[in-house]
């Protein structure tokens, strides 16, 4: 899936990416280190890895952020 960087706190390693729908979804330290990256930009476009769904009751949740590659 693609989303947009919407947020990064260097200090945490979390943020928020945008889905295509304008929907934030949140990501932890685990997620963000599991990409390799070592800093991310808001406008950034990312691909994302997820478990849960939007609709279900524990919500999406980010597992994988890396780079957009074409």
């Amino acid at each position: 899936m693609q989303a947009t960087a919407y947020t990064y706190d260097p200090d945490s390693r979390s943020g928020q990416v945008l889905l295509d729908d304008g929907t934030p979804v949140p990501f932890d330290a685990a997620a963000f280190d599991a990409g390799g990256l070592r800093l991310l930009r808001p406008g950034q476009r990312v691909r994302i890895e997820t478990e849960g769904s939007v609709g279900a009751g524990e919500g999406l949740r980010i597992t994988l952020v890396t780079l957009q590659t074409l």
